[in-house]
């Protein structure tokens, strides 16, 4: 590994380089025809798909809008989402395999048609993606899902040689897709939707939503947003007293460096097939080429200290790209449902009064977008194709038995796990910058010392379910194993499903 240090604390390159509206705290109960609660790509898409309508909507966002994974994504607009469609013709059949492909396809044209309409500078550009391998035991793999893309009629060609300089043996290439800025792209819909009269408020966290003649959201500060229609665009559906997602769904989280390299970028949008994974594409920082690298893959709260992913990519930059300057890191969390295909629609099947949108599988810009579109006319009553498809009460024999039978024995081991460990850590040897897991007074407890020597102690017992969290070296948060949820160093809520922030302990 070079020289070249990383940065010291995480931050998108995103959010960095665009300067955003802020909006005010909810301080009132109010009465509107949609509440959204979420302020990524599919809250404001739809948000400004609604307003266009003359739907009074309102959007509320636990912290600031578009600082949750839409924030820290790698930001390709493509429908190549690694190795798919061979599954799904498996598993679906070629029609519904045919729907995910024409479904992403149309989001990005959605992206595109915005884009134009609008005017919006968010350095659009037409890419091709390809998925490469340098293992063996994937080139047949990359050669049935060749087979699949064409019984699916998608553009594509098969090579042994690509334009980056890495090895490999193969390379499967779908045509004339996307990337952009992300940010300056939503930040136009954002200013839209708001001279459309879509109201935004920010520090308003949603709790729960209670049912009476028409259903309402309710904040943590007990004001009541009453409407027609709920969605839950939170990534994790915040709400879930009734679809059991947190057992159809795991969580994972990935990194991203920002580097600087000596080298012009040659075009295109890559990822391997193997793991770990290795994702490259590039943005424009100031008039030159920023290599976006990422990747490392790995279920939230397990496995090794999560500053040796960063570092892995770091060695794969200063091998084979170069680095000159790494300006940025940053790392984002996923969600992956029992067959890969997002949850999309009403919350259950007796309830189409409330909309969740979840499971989008690191490809949240076209399925973002794709629940935006399906559930905006699921409300405004127009038909719309995939519905079906994305339905959050399907259930397919398989995969979907084994995937839940695993996902909820790997959830049953870490909640026995973290309940026994036995834990006898010494605050008193904590370097300044770093956490433990201790006991104070009996109970299992973390304790993270910052760079001004004070300590910030918490139960480390998750609000969601009772699991035991884990140290994130790499972002500074204490991450579940069972469910994904991510709490700050002090305990407050990062990420769901959990919505009640940790304990607090005074020290003894």
């Amino acid at each position: 590994m070079t020289d070249i240090q990383l940065p010291q604390f995480p931050e998108p390159f995103w959010r960095d380089s665009v300067s955003l509206p802020s909006f005010p705290k909810l301080e009132q109960s109010i009465n509107v025809d949609v509440g959204i609660v979420g302020g990524g790509i599919t809250g404001i898409t739809a948000a400004y798909l609604l307003s266009k309508q003359n739907v009074n909507v309102t959007l509320i966002d636990a912290g600031v809008i578009l600082n949750g994974t839409t924030g820290h994504t790698t930001a390709k607009i493509t429908a190549q989402h690694g190795l798919i469609y061979d599954e799904l013709i498996q598993h679906f059949g070629q029609d519904k395999a045919s729907q995910y492909y024409q479904a992403a396809d149309d989001a990005q044209k959605l992206i595109q048609e915005t884009i134009s309409s609008l005017a919006i500078d968010c350095d659009f550009q037409k890419e091709d993606a390809y998925i490469y391998t340098n293992s063996d035991s994937y080139i047949s793999q990359l050669e049935n899902e060749k087979k699949a893309y064409d019984k699916l009629n998608i553009q594509s060609q098969l090579t042994e040689t690509i334009p980056l300089d890495i090895p490999l043996k193969s390379a499967l290439i779908m045509k004339d897709q996307a990337q952009f800025h992300p940010l300056r792209y939503l930040k136009v819909l954002v200013e839209e939707s708001a001279k459309n009269g879509v109201q935004f408020f920010e520090n308003t966290t949603a709790t729960d939503i209670e049912h009476n003649k028409h259903p309402a959201i309710i904040t943590r500060d007990g004001n009541r947003i009453s409407c027609d229609n709920i969605i839950i665009a939170t990534q994790f559906p915040f709400y879930d007293k009734e679809g059991f997602y947190f057992a159809r769904m795991y969580q994972d989280r990935s990194y991203v460096l920002a580097v600087k390299s000596p080298k012009t970028f040659p075009g295109g949008m890559y990822i391997n097939a193997e793991t770990p994974t290795r994702s490259i594409r590039t943005t424009s920082m100031n008039g030159e080429d920023l290599w976006l690298i990422g990747g490392e893959n790995h279920k939230t709260g397990t496995g090794q200290s999560t500053i040796e992913h960063y570092n892995a990519l770091h060695s794969f930059a200063a091998e084979y790209v170069g680095i000159d300057q790494i300006p940025y890191r940053w790392s984002a969390q996923d969600i992956t449902t029992l067959d890969k295909v997002p949850y999309i629609g009403p919350i259950t099947d007796n309830n189409d009064a409330i909309f969740v949108a979840t499971g989008y599988r690191k490809w949240g810009m076209t399925n973002g977008t794709v629940a935006a579109k399906v559930i905006s006319d699921r409300i405004t009553q127009k038909e719309n194709q995939y519905e079906d498809l994305y339905s959050p009460s399907r259930f397919q024999a398989d995969p979907s038995i084994r995937k839940f039978a695993s996902i909820n024995a790997d959830v049953a081991k870490h909640l026995i796990k973290g309940k026994l460990e036995y834990t006898e850590n010494n605050i008193n040897k904590l370097a300044a910058d770093d956490a433990t897991v201790t006991r104070i007074g009996g109970k299992r407890a973390g304790v993270y010392k910052d760079e001004g020597e004070s300590l910030h102690m918490v139960d480390t017992t998750c609000t969601h379910m009772g699991c035991e969290v884990e140290w994130n070296s790499g972002d500074r948060t204490w991450d579940c194993p069972c469910h994904g949820s991510r709490f700050s160093y002090t305990g407050e809520v990062v990420t769901g499903p959990a919505t009640k922030p940790l304990s607090k302990i005074d020290p003894e």
